[in-house]
C-alpha cells in the first residue's frame, strides 16, 4: 500500500527567505494526522508544495503515490483541500459555488453536498459576498468534502467556526476517517490534534522537530508540577519550562520523584499539584528547547526529539 503523503528532503525557499527545509514526512493511508506549528512555521508552504500550487526548490514528494512535480492533476482529483483563507467570486450564490466545485472534478456530488449543507447549516441561497468568515469556511468545507476524496488536506480548518460547528465538523471528519479517508490536519490548536489525531508532527522554522503517535508524544515520562509558595529549583535536575510569578511556580519535571518530593517537603509551599502535561505544554517544551533542523529520524521516517521514549 502506498503512503498518503511521503516527502524526501522537501525544500522550498523564497530567495533568501526560508520556507521549509529538508522535510522528511510519512503519512500512512487511513491515518488522521496532525501537523502542528505556530504561524510562520511552514505549514501552509508544505501544503501548497504537496498540492503542486508552488514548486519545490529541491527534494521530492508523492501524494497517494503520485509525484507532486508531474502528477498534479491526478493528485487534485483525489484530494480534498481546504485552504486557511477562503475566497469566492462575488455575485455567485453558495449553491452555484458548490455545483461549480463538483463540476471541476466532473463528479455528481448532489447527495453528499446536500447532507453536508444540512449538517453544517449552510444557506445555499446566500450570495458569497454576504457570507461571514465562518459561513465562508463552511462552504469551503462542503466543496472540499463533497466528492468523498481519498485524502483530505485541511489548513487551519476551524478558524471562524463557532464551537457547535467545530464539534459537528470533527464528527464528520471522524466518520470519514472510519470509512478509510486519510486526513492531514494543519493546526496551531493542539487540543484539536490531541482529541482527534492518531499521529502528529511538530514543525518549527520550516523543519520537523518531532513526529510520532499522539499517545507516544503524551507519554513523555514528564509530570507537570504546580506549586503555591516558595520553591527553589537549584540543584534539582530534570526541570524544564519553569515559570514563576514569585508566589507560585509551574514546570515540567522528568527527574527522580523521590528527590522532587524531598525538595517539596523542605520548601515553604501551601499547595502542590502533580499532573500529566497537556500536548500543548509538551509542544511548547519541544519548540523552546529543540535545536533547529533536528535530523534524528527512525527507520519509519519519524523525527524524534526528545520525549518519544525511543532511542
Amino acid at each position: 500500500m502506498v503512503n498518503a503523503i511521503e516527502t524526501d528532503r522537501l525544500t522550498k525557499t523564497y530567495g533568501t527567505c526560508r520556507g521549509i527545509t529538508d522535510l522528511m514526512l510519512t503519512v500512512r493511508q487511513g491515518d488522521f494526522f496532525g501537523f502542528i506549528g505556530p504561524n510562520g512555521a511552514g505549514k501552509s508552504t508544505t501544503i501548497r508544495t504537496l498540492l503542486g500550487l508552488i514548486r519545490p526548490t529541491s527534494g521530492s514528494a508523492s501524494v497517494l503515490g503520485f509525484d507532486i512535480a508531474s502528477d498534479q492533476k491526478e493528485i487534485l482529483k483525489r484530494v480534498g483541500y481546504l485552504p486557511s483563507e477562503i475566497h469566492f467570486t462575488n455575485g455567485m450564490k453558495v449553491r452555484d459555488v458548490i455545483r461549480y466545485s463538483a463540476k471541476l472534478r466532473r463528479q455528481a456530488c448532489q447527495k453528499q453536498a446536500a447532507s453536508l449543507c444540512e449538517r453544517l447549516a449552510v444557506d445555499v441561497e446566500k450570495r458569497v459576498e454576504d457570507l461571514s468568515l465562518g459561513n465562508r469556511k463552511k462552504v469551503g468545507i462542503v466543496c472540499a468534502l463533497q466528492h468523498e476524496p481519498e485524502l483530505l488536506i485541511l489548513d487551519e480548518p476551524t478558524s471562524g467556526l463557532d464551537p457547535l460547528m467545530q464539534k459537528e465538523f470533527f464528527e464528520i471528519l471522524d466518520e470519514l476517517n472510519e470509512k478509510g479517508t486519510s486526513i492531514f490536519l494543519s493546526s496551531h490548536i493542539l487540543s484539536e490534534v490531541q482529541t482527534h489525531c492518531r499521529t502528529a508532527a511538530f514543525i518549527r522554522e520550516g523543519s520537523i522537530i518531532v513526529c510520532d503517535r499522539v499517545e507516544k508524544l503524551e507519554e513523555t515520562g514528564a509530570k507537570k508540577v504546580t506549586v503555591s509558595g516558595s520553591f527553589a529549583t537549584e540543584g534539582l535536575p530534570g526541570i524544564t519550562d519553569f515559570r514563576s510569578d514569585g508566589t507560585s511556580a509551574a514546570f515540567l519535571y522528568k527527574g527522580d520523584v523521590k528527590a522532587l518530593l524531598k525538595r517539596l517537603s523542605e520548601s515553604e509551599i501551601r499547595n502542590v499539584n502533580i499532573t500529566e502535561p497537556t500536548l500543548e505544554e509538551i509542544f511548547m517544551n519541544y519548540y523552546e528547547t529543540a535545536p533547529s533542523n533536528t535530523d534524528r529520524a527512525d527507520p519509519e521516517g519519524r523525527t524524534l526529539w526528545p520525549y518519544s521514549n525511543r532511542s
